[in-house]
C-alpha cells in the first residue's frame, strides 16, 4: 500500500494492513489520526511535549498490538482517542504519585528552630484585634493620649506640649483610659485580674 493510495482506504483495511506488519497502514494511520490523537492528548496533559510522546507510545502500542483490533466492537478511530486519552490520564496519576514522593516528609524528621505555632498566631491575632476594639470604643482625647504614648513613644510631657493642654490633663485621661481598656478586654476575656 503506498500512502497515497491510502487516502481512499478505509479504516479496517488499514487494521487489516497494520495486522499484516505493513509500515505504510501505519503511516496512513498517523496521516488520518495523529492530529487528532494529539489533541486529545494536549487537552488532557495540557503540555505539549508530554502529548507528542503519549501519542507516540500510543501509536507504537497500536504497531505492536495490531492485531488485538476487533472492528466489531468499534473504530480504529474510537480505539486510538481512546488509548490516548487514557495513556494521558495514566501519565497525569503517575506524574501526581511521583510529585507526592517528592515532597513527603518522612515521619522522622526533627523540626529545628523556633517554627510556626498557629495557635499562638491565632491568639495574638485575636488580641490584637480586641485591643484595636477596646481602643476604637474610647472618647478621642483619651483614645489620643494612648496612641501617642504607646505607639508614639512620647512621654505624657511631650503629650501635653503637643496637645497644648496641662500635663495633669494628659496624666487624667491616660489612667481614664487605661481603665477602660483594661475593663474592656476583661469582659472579653483578655485581660487578667
Amino acid at each position: 500500500m503506498a500512502v497515497a493510495v491510502l487516502s481512499g482506504v478505509d479504516d479496517r483495511e488499514l487494521a487489516r494492513g497494520l495486522a499484516a506488519g505493513e509500515v505504510s497502514a501505519l503511516e496512513g494511520l498517523y496521516d488520518r489520526y495523529g492530529g487528532l490523537a494529539y489533541s486529545v492528548a494536549y487537552r488532557v496533559l495540557g503540555d505539549a511535549g508530554r502529548a507528542e510522546d503519549v501519542v507516540q507510545d500510543c501509536f507504537l502500542k497500536l504497531w505492536n498490538s495490531a492485531n488485538r483490533f476487533d472492528a466489531e466492537r468499534g473504530s480504529l478511530r474510537t480505539w486510538i482517542t481512546t488509548s490516548v486519552r487514557n495513556r494521558s490520564i495514566d501519565y497525569l496519576r503517575g506524574r501526581a504519585a511521583h510529585e507526592r514522593r517528592e515532597r513527603e516528609i518522612p515521619a522522622t524528621t526533627q523540626l529545628s528552630g523556633p517554627g510556626s505555632d498557629p495557635w499562638r498566631e491565632v491568639s495574638e491575632q485575636l488580641e490584637r484585634e480586641a485591643v484595636l476594639a477596646a481602643l476604637g470604643s474610647l472618647p478621642a482625647d483619651q483614645r489620643q493620649v494612648v496612641e501617642l504614648a504607646y505607639y508614639g513613644g512620647y512621654t505624657q510631657a511631650e503629650i501635653a506640649e503637643l496637645s497644648q493642654v496641662p500635663l495633669s490633663t494628659v496624666k487624667g485621661r491616660m489612667r481614664l483610659a487605661l481603665e477602660k481598656l483594661h475593663s474592656y478586654l476583661q469582659a472579653r476575656g483578655v485581660a487578667g485580674d
